[in-house]
């Protein structure tokens, strides 16, 4: 019998943690601050683009502040799973990544509540990604990567299970 070889180019990598809160005025400053405790980090602020009247949102507003972690995200990954009991709903994942929501900050492990900032929430998306995947999002000879490429719900769902431990309902 020959023994079954794990093809290096199908595993399955975290490219990133991307944590963001929306808000305007003071509950945007609020969030911002709480980007940057959590991470030690400098989050961005996003602008928006489209004039929203209901809502009043007009183009150029800032309307959320978002912060990627790419260096060793695991840690980041297993505080704020803990926060939501590493419970995640099936229909929160799609291909590729999967997000949720936490609904406040002392809910992780080891924070502790800051009287500036409040209490407040936050959503928390893990991207996947495999090797080869940069051949598309490249500037220069960027090329198209075919179906099987693409990270399904199911084998997102089974790395969980493995890494995390992370139950889902």
């Amino acid at each position: 019998m020959k023994e079954q070889k794990i093809n290096p180019m199908r595993e399955i990598k975290i490219e990133k943690v991307v944590l963001s809160i929306g808000g305007t005025g003071e509950y945007l400053e609020r969030g911002h601050r709480l980007l940057k405790f959590l991470t030690e980090g400098k989050p961005a602020k996003t602008k928006s683009r489209k004039r929203i009247p209901s809502l009043g949102v007009r183009p150029g507003l800032e309307i959320g502040s978002v912060i990627t972690i790419r260096n060793n995200p695991e840690d980041m990954i297993k505080r704020c799973l803990l926060a939501i009991n590493n419970t995640i709903k099936r229909k929160q994942v799609s291909e590729n990544n999967f997000s949720f929501g936490v609904k406040e900050y002392i809910e992780i492990p080891g924070v502790e509540y800051q009287r500036d900032i409040g209490i407040m929430g936050f959503d928390v998306t893990i991207v996947f990604k495999r090797a080869g995947r940069r051949v598309r999002l490249r500037k220069i000879k960027q090329g198209k990567i075919p179906k099987r490429q693409v990270i399904t719900r199911e084998e997102i769902i089974k790395f969980m299970e493995e890494h995390f431990q992370t139950q889902f309902i």
